[in-house]
């Protein structure tokens, strides 16, 4: 687990706007959303199963810088990473994926997916990269 994954005081909340467009995803609560700015986004490293199937797939590794993560209502974002809001949509519907089942299903799927489809083809990334374009043009 990572620090502050539980715990829902950490981080910035999100501001009306953000708080609109959670609900409009479809988050039931999206006043537990907290924006957790960091210098590099957390991977569970010392899991070696995690470590070892993120960088066959890409996920980590020299060179790759990773610039937002969710976490439950947590969404780890680097501080110097413009999370504008086509970007907080896509990272919101991950969210809403962690919601509608849990963390731990949400994850074993993706990665599931991801050795199947490769990362930009996994159902997961596809359905919160429809809504970057949705929120892109509103």
């Amino acid at each position: 687990m990572l620090k502050g994954e539980k715990r829902l005081d950490v981080g910035v909340p999100l501001n009306q706007k953000e708080l609109l467009l959670a609900s409009n995803i479809g988050i039931v609560d999206p006043e537990k959303v907290k924006i957790v700015y960091v210098n590099e986004v957390p991977f569970p490293y010392e899991n070696f199963a995690l470590k070892v199937f993120g960088e066959a797939v890409g996920l980590v590794g020299e060179g790759i810088i990773n610039n937002a993560q969710v976490f439950g209502y947590s969404i780890y974002t680097r501080k110097d990473f413009e999370l504008n809001r086509p970007k907080l949509a896509h990272e919101l519907v991950h969210v809403l994926q962690i919601e509608r089942s849990s963390l731990g299903k949400v994850v074993t799927q993706h990665f599931s997916d991801m050795a199947e489809y490769g990362y930009d083809r996994a159902p997961l990334e596809v359905e919160a990269s429809e809504a970057n374009k949705k929120y892109s043009a509103s």
